[in-house]
């Protein structure tokens, strides 16, 4: 029996509390993914377990059906199981009301960022999405969907052109626009793509490109949740706890975390009744964030490929890995301001426990994923900063090190930039092993390209790591 709005629940499963037969749309979220599921979505729930409104989210998947096919097939439910040492918790979330595939049904999407009663339209598409120039900070136009949104705009290609586009449609009908709240991993990701909306904007109609400069928002969001992908395990895992089959079923950790600008012209969810943070400047969470978790997440997942261990999990039971990343969140942390309402120290200690909750099976492969598109946020930039407070950056340097000592091992890449980091692999000189990757085209910035010390301690950490 597969789970459906007919399915008598166990006790002690969470389920929706209010009508789903009266939710209405007002948010359209882009990205049908884990993430989404096990975070944004999972806030909405709450917000309407505690007051119902119209905050029904409209799901759309920009091009695989199968998703969409699946919560069709489950009357748009699916479980979270949170899992810990303690044990295992089910909730089924119910806070979808539609989903759509885009690349099957454009025209259901265009309808609905027209609909004004679409008041917020997030997105979680992952960075590489976006078609970001990462060495300009413009609109890569040779990036295939920003290409296309270009040639034809009327039929959206990517997030961007599909934001264009229905904030056009908004627009010419005089119509509220949507807030437009990015949720992915983009520093200042509410400005970065407001920069890339208005740059598609102008090429199409300059006067659309002032509207939405002036009537659009775009706040800034910071997430945390580690969501790993979902396996047959996990579809067992929730068998088991619902007595029915999840095709959705996805696992998460109990931590959660959402920072948000409070900047939503036509209204939002009162997010914080799940816990939700609403500041002035999000940057300084967003940063620690990306400094402390993801840095080292990178760190760990290429020690596990380096170590033939398949999870994060795995890596933290060995004592000198896990010290090895509690020594990178040491060195991140000297780069960061003070945080709001956040012990540093603590949070080391909680991203210690987490990556090593031993029910939680996060790969190392799934982390090590489009790492060209990350370095610059996790790594880099941190590294650039230590360097002008006068430290050494070693640990930065150790970092990409590692990365380097793990393509070399592999010889392979689940990258954008796979080729060239496939052919740098191939001329790395014995002398100055590093040499071919910072020869690559704008992915290291000139204060690390032209420091020569730094580049040694990088080519110390291969030399190091590859005979490791």
């Amino acid at each position: 029996m597969r789970l459906n709005a007919a399915t008598a629940l166990p006790d002690g499963v969470d389920r929706p509390r209010y009508d789903r037969d009266g939710l209405r749309p007002g948010i359209l979220h882009f990205g049908l993914g884990a993430f989404h599921r096990a975070h944004q979505a999972v806030y909405t729930e709450a917000v309407l377990n505690a007051e119902a409104g119209p905050w029904g989210i409209v799901a759309v998947n920009l091009r695989s059906p199968a998703p969409v096919q699946d919560l069709q097939a489950q009357d748009g439910l699916y479980s979270v199981i949170t899992r810990s040492a303690e044990g295992d918790r089910a909730q089924v979330v119910g806070a979808t009301c539609d989903w759509i595939c885009a690349a099957e049904d454009p025209e259901a999407v265009l309808a609905y960022l027209a609909d004004a009663r679409i008041r917020v339209v997030t997105l979680t598409v992952t960075e590489k999405a976006y078609g970001l120039d990462p060495e300009t900070g413009a609109l890569d136009r040779s990036h295939p969907s920003v290409a296309a949104d270009i040639s034809t705009p009327e039929r959206p290609s990517g997030p961007i052109g599909w934001l264009v586009e229905g904030l056009r449609l908004r627009h010419e009908a005089g119509t509220l626009p949507f807030t437009v709240l990015c949720c992915d991993n983009l520093p200042s990701n509410g400005r970065v793509v407001r920069r890339l909306v208005l740059e598609l904007a102008e090429a199409r109609d300059p006067a659309l490109s002032e509207w939405i400069a002036e009537h659009v928002a775009f706040p800034c969001s910071m997430v945390d949740r580690i969501v790993p992908a979902a396996t047959d395990a996990t579809r067992a895992r929730a068998n088991a706890l619902l007595g029915a089959e999840d095709a959705m079923a996805i696992e998460t950790e109990p931590f959660i975390q959402w920072v948000i600008e409070d900047h939503f012209p036509a209204g939002r969810p009162d997010w914080q009744l799940g816990g939700a943070v609403f500041a002035e400047h999000v940057e300084p969470y967003e940063k620690m964030k990306l400094r402390l978790l993801n840095g080292s997440h990178t760190l760990i997942a290429h020690l596990g490929v380096l170590h033939g261990l398949e999870h994060v999990r795995d890596v933290m039971a060995v004592p000198e890995l896990a010290a090895l990343a509690r020594s990178h969140m040491q060195a991140a942390v000297q780069t960061l301001d003070p945080v709001p309402g956040i012990d540093l120290d603590a949070y080391m200690d909680d991203l210690i426990a987490r990556f090593a909750n031993p029910a939680i099976a996060h790969r190392n492969i799934q982390i090590a994923m489009d790492t060209t598109q990350k370095l610059p946020q996790r790594l880099l930039s941190p590294a650039v900063d230590a360097l002008a407070a006068g430290s050494d950056a070693n640990a930065f340097a150790r970092a990409i090190g590692i990365w380097i000592a793990a393509l070399a091992l592999t010889g392979e890449a689940n990258d954008p930039r796979r080729d060239e980091l496939i052919s740098a692999v191939k001329f790395m000189p014995p002398d100055d092993p590093s040499a071919s990757f910072f020869a690559m085209q704008g992915l290291f910035p000139q204060a690390l390209t032209n420091n020569r010390a730094w580049r040694d301690r990088v080519n110390a950490a291969i030399a190091e790591w590859r005979a490791a």
